[in-house]
C-alpha cells in the first residue's frame, strides 16, 4: 500500500515539474518570437570600431511600423499593461494644489516631498517592481516617432539641460525631457535584467542614473539621464518612461510631452512622444549591443 504522504509528495512534485516545465516553454516561445520580430522589423547598423572591435546596433521597431495583426497584439498587450497597473494600486492621488508655478519651492517642500516619495516607495516598491516585470517583456516601442531636424523644437535643448544639471556623456547615454513641471520618471532595463530609476540610481553593471528631476516641481524644463561613462555592456537595453507624478500648477496637464534621446558609442538618436497621467510604464523604445565580429 502507498503512503499517502508519499503519494501526495510525488504529485505535488509533478506538479511542480509540469509548471516548470510550461513556464520554460512560454519563455523559449517568447524568447523565439522577440529573435523573429528582431529578424522581420528591426534596422541594423554599423557604428564603427570600439576599444579594436566593430559595435553593432540593432534597434527593435515601434509599434507603427508593425503589419496589422502585430499591432493589434501589441494594443492588447498595451490594454493589460493598463489594467495591471491600476489593479496594482500605483495611481498616485493628485494634491489639491501646488502652489503658483513660478513659485520656488524652499528647501524644506523639497525634503518634505522626498519623504513622501520614500514612504511611498516603502508600500509600493513590490507592485512598481511586478508593474516593472510585465514592462520589461515588451519587445516593441509604444509608437514614439524617430525625430528629424524639421522636428527640432528651440526650447528643447538637451545638452543645455543636461549641462545645467550636471548630466554626464559616455559610451551610452539616455536622455528624457519634458516642458512642465510634472515629475516623469525614466527607467533603464539593463542587459543584465537590472533596473536603474530613481530608487536604484547606480547598477552592478556600471550604469548611473545622475539627473534625476521634479519630485518636487522645481522646474518646467526638466531632464534626466542615464549613462554609462565606459565598458557599456553588450547585450539588450530597454528604455521606459513613467507618469510617475502629477503636480498641480497652472499649465501643467495630464497628459505630457517628452523627448527622449539615445546615444550609443557618439551616435546619436531622438524620439518624441507622450504619456498619460494613469497610463501604464511606456517601452519607449529599445536597442542591442552586439560585438559585429561575432556576427554572421
Amino acid at each position: 500500500m502507498v503512503d499517502p504522504l508519499t503519494l501526495g509528495t510525488s504529485a505535488g512534485l509533478g506538479g511542480f515539474g509540469v509548471y516548470l516545465l510550461n513556464r520554460y516553454w512560454k519563455q523559449r516561445q517568447a524568447r523565439l518570437r522577440a529573435q523573429a520580430l528582431l529578424e522581420k522589423y528591426s534596422t541594423r547598423s554599423q557604428i564603427g570600431m570600439h576599444q579594436g572591435r566593430m559595435r553593432l546596433l540593432v534597434s527593435m521597431p515601434q509599434v507603427g511600423e508593425l503589419p496589422p495583426a502585430e499591432r493589434e497584439a501589441w494594443q492588447e498587450r498595451d490594454e493589460r499593461r493598463d489594467r495591471n497597473f491600476l489593479e496594482l494600486g500605483l495611481l498616485q492621488e493628485v494634491p489639491e494644489n501646488n502652489g503658483d508655478e513660478d513659485s520656488t519651492p524652499s528647501e524644506d517642500q523639497r525634503r518634505e516631498e522626498l519623504t513622501s516619495r520614500a514612504a511611498w516607495m516603502e508600500h509600493h516598491e513590490p507592485p512598481l517592481q511586478q508593474h516593472a516585470a510585465v514592462v520589461s517583456e515588451e519587445h516593441i516601442g509604444s509608437g514614439v516617432i524617430v525625430a528629424t531636424e524639421e522636428d527640432e523644437e528651440p526650447e528643447v535643448n538637451m545638452d543645455e539641460r543636461l549641462e545645467r544639471e550636471g548630466g554626464a556623456s559616455g559610451e551610452v547615454q539616455i536622455s528624457l525631457a519634458w516642458d512642465d513641471y510634472n515629475d516623469l520618471d525614466l527607467h533603464l532595463f539593463c542587459p543584465s535584467g537590472e533596473r536603474i530609476y530613481f530608487n536604484n540610481k547606480k547598477s552592478e553593471c556600471g550604469g548611473v542614473l545622475d539627473v534625476d528631476m521634479n519630485v518636487r516641481p522645481v522646474s518646467k524644463t526638466p531632464v534626466e539621464n542615464v549613462v554609462w561613462r565606459q565598458n557599456a555592456p553588450l547585450g539588450t537595453y530597454k528604455v521606459g518612461v513613467h507618469f510617475y507624478k502629477h503636480h498641480r500648477k497652472r499649465r501643467t496637464k495630464r497628459l505630457c510631452k517628452f523627448r527622449l534621446r539615445v546615444v550609443t558609442h557618439g551616435q546619436s538618436k531622438e524620439y518624441l512622444g507622450s504619456i498619460k497621467y494613469g497610463q501604464a510604464m511606456q517601452m519607449v523604445t529599445s536597442f542591442s549591443l552586439a560585438d559585429a565580429s561575432h556576427k554572421s
